[in-house]
């Protein structure tokens, strides 16, 4: 009978990749910044999520698992490109870059780079994903007033009006 069970999950899984597919990718851009990279961590996502779907308790909350899925790929990515890639930190600074762009700050993924990575994710997830508070909470395994601080301190930091905000 488990056997038959995977299975069934195992399509589920293959519908919801299909069905949100750009989601995930979009995600995983928002992230990574490189089409290439984005797709492979896609690809990954998605083999992560056929090889452990036993740990889906609740087929239900199969969304909001795939979102956290990769979320985690993209963290993981990003580990190891830092690894990967170690710039002298003086020898950059040496550099005399002296342009500055005077209109930065209307460039949204530059203000988004800016917040911290669990801000940024929680306004990529709310506002470019469309989920709800609730969905946000469950992929970040965090408390919903949590999220709900999160997102008011994002949207300070951002700049944006808060009170047009307040029924978020």
């Amino acid at each position: 009978m488990e056997p038959l069970k995977n299975k069934n999950l195992d399509e589920l899984i293959a519908e919801y990749v299909l069905r949100y597919k750009e989601n995930y990718y979009r995600l995983a851009y928002s992230y990574v910044k490189n089409a290439d990279d984005a797709m492979d961590i896609v690809r990954k996502s998605v083999y992560k999520a056929i090889s452990s779907a036993g740990s889906l308790k609740n087929p239900d909350y199969i969304k909001t698992w795939l979102y956290r899925i990769v979320i985690n790929t993209s963290l993981d990515f990003l580990r190891k490109q830092r690894k990967s890639v170690a710039f002298d930190k003086e020898a950059l600074e040496s550099f005399d870059f002296k342009t500055v762009d005077d209109y930065g700050y209307f460039d949204l993924q530059k203000a988004l780079d800016s917040l911290p990575e669990e801000y940024r994710t929680i306004v990529i997830l709310r506002y470019f994903e469309d989920l709800n508070i609730e969905e946000i909470a469950e992929i970040l395994n965090e408390n919903i007033n949590t999220i709900k601080i999160q997102l008011y301190k994002s949207l300070e930091k951002l700049g944006i009006n808060l009170s047009f905000y307040e029924e978020v």
